[in-house]
């Protein structure tokens, strides 16, 4: 998820581990916390673009990164407040810790919990930044924030903020679920054979989904809005992955493969070679778009080092995938 919204998420957890005992200390501690595994993003400084994709939600959002590294701050923390329980301290960075990647979990690109055991979880349910979720968080945090310690209208506050946060991610397993029916309703009823069906909603709600559809040698997408009437289009993409030619076999090609979980297809723009991982989506609901949000141009230089360099986004085209969600949500 976003920044704001783990910070929010932390500094909750934080207020329910310590807060009748250290106050909004324990809320800036828990926002503190809440950031530090998203850490992972500045490898991407320090290695080459497909390590730094390995890497992110890796080590750190994983359940032995929450164990091993909460009792440190725990005590790092307790060394200079006043507040002198190291355990208690361990445990607001240990909950404000896993419950990161918990909360990442729910996303697209999932997150490794189980690190070192390469078994990653994505159950794809919410976007990455989603105000039905954030919003009501924040306002019920800020609301607990402003009372004394022991008054019971700041642990009312914070209950209701993990409450109501909660019970929506919980209503999205059950969004998704509806959404992946008429899915696959619509490929029966167009006589489509497909190998696989993956869902996730569209981005900031929880309303628009999107599916990917795996064929022979098409992935399909369509759009579904639970205020559609009409009956849901996919629009073919070819696979193309036989121009990879022999970069098929390197190494680190295999390895991007492995990362998009088999969801990528193969372009060519303007003599260079693209690498398009499906499973985030296009920058555009127009039928054809090939703008994918996550596309990485193929390089390999005169000793034949592959590389992978992300391509530059347009922030036109941002902007107008705004306007066009707006509308594809109202229904098509």
């Amino acid at each position: 998820m976003d920044s704001l919204t783990q910070i929010v998420l932390g500094a909750a957890v934080g207020e329910a581990v310590l807060g009748k005992k250290v106050g909004n200390r324990a809320m800036f501690y828990g926002a503190i916390a809440g950031t530090i595994p998203d850490f992972d993003i500045f490898s991407s400084y320090f290695t080459d673009t497909v390590s730094a994709l390995e890497i992110h939600r890796g080590f750190t959002h994983s359940i032995f990164f929450s164990i091993c590294i909460a009792p440190i701050f725990g005590w790092l923390v307790s060394r200079y407040e006043n507040f002198k329980d190291v355990k208690g301290w361990s445990l607001l960075f240990f909950w404000a810790f896993i419950t990161h990647p918990i909360l990442d979990a729910h996303t697209t690109w999932g997150t490794q919990l189980f690190w070192p055991i390469d078994y990653p979880i994505a159950f794809k349910t919410i976007f990455v930044i989603d105000p039905l979720y954030t919003l009501p968080f924040l306002t019920f945090l800020i609301l607990a924030a402003y009372q004394k310690c022991e008054a019971p209208k700041r642990r009312f506050y914070n209950n209701m903020g993990l409450i109501i946060s909660s019970t929506y991610l919980l209503l999205t397993f059950g969004l998704k679920g509806l959404a992946y029916n008429q899915f696959e309703k619509a490929l029966k009823n167009q006589d489509i054979d497909y190998t696989k069906l993956e869902t996730k909603p569209s981005p900031l709600n929880t309303i628009l989904w999107s599916a990917n559809v795996d064929t022979k040698d098409y992935y399909l997408i369509g759009y579904y809005s639970f205020f559609d009437k009409k009956p849901i289009h996919f629009e073919a993409y070819p696979k193309n992955h036989e121009l990879l030619g022999e970069l098929a076999d390197n190494e680190k090609v295999k390895r991007m493969i492995h990362i998009s979980k088999g969801w990528y297809s193969i372009t060519k723009k303007d003599d260079k070679l693209l690498f398009n991982d499906l499973r985030f989506g296009l920058l555009s609901l127009k039928p054809e778009a090939q703008n994918f949000v996550f596309q990485y141009e193929i390089k390999t230089d005169n000793l034949g080092e592959v590389t992978f360099t992300e391509t530059i986004k347009n922030k036109e085209d941002a902007k107008q995938l705004l306007n066009d969600l707006w509308l594809r949500i109202k229904g098509n």
